[in-house]
C-alpha cells in the first residue's frame, strides 16, 4: 500500500479580486459586443481572489513568448524548492529517500525538465528517476498521483515526490477576445504545490485503486494552439457539461472494485469551475458540503490547473483529516476530455484541525514561509 501524505502549497504575493477583474474587463473591453455576457460569466465563477506571479500591470503586458518562458523558468526555480522541502517534511523524508520525481506543469516549458535542476541543487540522488508531465493540463495533478501509485506498486517501498508548478497568468493573451478567453482571464490563478507518496508508512490517503477515462471525440474541447506569442487557450462551450460523461466513469471505476462512489467519506476533485462541482453533486447524488475543499480552492485561488487537487487535499489535512479507514476519491479532469481517478482510504489517526486560515501562506520569490490566464 502507498500513502499520499500532506501536500505543501505556496501562492504568489500579488492578489487580484473578482471585482478588480470585472473592472479590468469593463475598461479593457468596453466596446466588446459580448461584454455583458463575459461579465456575467466571470461573476458566476465563484472565484473571489487569485494570485499572480507578477503585478497585474505587468501581467497585462505581453513581452513575447521568449521573455514569458524565461520568467516561468526563473519563477519556478525561485518558488519550487521551499514547497519541496515542506512536502518532504510532511512525509518525514529526506531528498535521498526519493526514488522518482513527477513534475507537472502546462504553463511553461523547460528541457531538461525542472526535475534535473532539482536533483542537481537539492540533494536528490543522481539515480532518482524523472517523469515530467506537460500536456495533460488540469488533469495532470490526478495523473501524477496515479503514476506515483503505479511506481510504488511496481517497486514496493519506493517513495515519490510530486511537484505541480502552474503560472497560468504567464499565458495571458491580450489579443484573444473570445468570450471563452475573457472568462478564462477571470478564472485561472497561479500556485505551486508538492506532495510525497510513501511506499511504506506515513499518515494520509492510502491509495488502493486508480484509473483513467477519456471521453471519445472530445480532444478539441480543451486545447492549446501554439503561436509566435505562446500558448493560446481554446475552450469549447460544451466543456461545462462534461460531468455528465465523467461522473459515470467515476462510478464505474468504483463499482469495479466494489466501492460505492456516492457513499464515500471525502471527495477531492478538480474544481474547474462551479458548474463542475454542481453537476457532480447532481450526478453522484451528493450534498454540496462533500465538495467543500474543492470549492474553497476555487473561491480563494481560482482554477490553479494541476495544483487544484493538491490544494484541496491540503484542506482535508488542515480540517483534521478523516477517521482511520475512511474512504475517499481524488480526481483530476482536463484535456482529452480526460479524468484521472484514485480511490483510497485514510490511514492513521485523525489530525488536529489547523487554525482558520492556516492552510497555506502566500510565499514570495525565494520565501521560506509556507505557502488572468489560461490553462487546460
Amino acid at each position: 500500500m502507498t500513502t499520499l501524505c500532506r501536500p505543501a502549497i505556496a501562492v504568489p504575493e500579488h492578489v487580484i479580486t473578482r471585482e478588480e477583474t470585472l473592472d479590468l474587463a469593463r475598461s479593457l473591453h468596453a466596446d466588446h459586443p459580448q461584454l455583458p455576457l463575459a461579465l456575467r460569466l466571470i461573476g458566476n465563477t465563484g472565484v473571489e481572489t487569485r494570485r499572480l506571479v507578477r503585478p497585474i500591470e505587468e501581467t497585462l503586458r505581453h513581452p513575447g513568448a521568449t521573455v514569458l518562458n524565461a520568467i516561468y523558468e526563473a519563477e519556478s526555480k525561485a518558488r519550487v524548492p521551499d514547497v519541496v522541502r515542506r512536502a518532504l517534511a510532511h512525509g518525514e523524508l529526506e531528498p535521498e529517500d526519493i526514488d522518482l520525481i513527477v513534475y507537472v506543469s502546462c504553463t511553461g516549458f523547460m528541457m531538461p525538465s525542472l526535475t534535473a535542476w532539482l536533483i542537481n541543487t537539492m540533494g536528490f540522488r543522481p539515480e532518482t528517476r524523472q517523469l515530467p508531465i506537460a500536456q495533460l493540463g488540469c488533469a495532470a495533478g490526478g495523473s501524477a498521483i496515479n503514476r506515483a501509485h503505479d511506481f510504488c506498486s511496481a517497486y514496493p517501498g519506493s517513495n515519490v515526490l510530486i511537484v505541480a508548478c502552474e503560472f497560468c497568468s504567464l499565458c495571458y493573451q491580450p489579443t484573444d477576445l473570445g468570450v471563452g478567453n475573457l472568462l478564462s482571464n477571470g478564472l485561472f490563478g497561479d500556485a505551486v504545490a508538492a506532495v510525497v507518496m510513501r511506499g511504506e508508512g506515513g499518515t494520509g490517503v492510502r491509495l488502493q485503486h486508480n484509473g483513467s477515462h477519456l471521453v471519445p471525440g472530445t480532444e478539441k474541447w480543451i486545447s492549446y494552439v501554439i503561436r509566435d506569442t505562446g500558448y493560446h487557450f481554446m475552450l469549447d462551450k460544451r466543456v461545462p457539461g462534461t460531468m455528465s460523461m465523467l461522473a459515470p466513469a467515476m462510478r464505474e471505476l468504483a463499482e469495479r472494485h466494489e466501492w460505492e462512489i456516492s457513499g464515500l467519506d471525502f471527495y477531492i476533485v478538480h474544481a474547474g469551475g462551479p458548474r463542475i462541482l454542481d453537476d457532480l453533486c447532481h450526478y453522484l447524488g451528493l450534498p454540496p458540503e462533500m465538495f467543500r475543499y474543492s470549492r474553497a480552492t476555487l473561491t480563494e485561488r481560482g482554477n490553479i490547473a494541476a495544483a487544484v487537487v493538491l490544494d484541496a487535499l491540503d484542506r482535508l489535512f488542515a480540517d483534521g483529516g478523516a477517521a482511520d479507514g475512511a474512504r475517499g476519491v481524488i480526481a483530476g479532469f482536463g484535456p482529452g476530455i480526460t479524468a484521472e481517478i484514485s480511490l483510497g482510504s485514510w490511514t492513521g489517526a485523525p489530525l488536529a484541525p489547523a487554525a482558520a486560515g492556516a492552510v497555506s501562506v502566500p510565499a514570495g520569490r525565494g520565501a521560506t514561509a509556507p505557502g488572468p490566464a489560461v490553462a487546460g
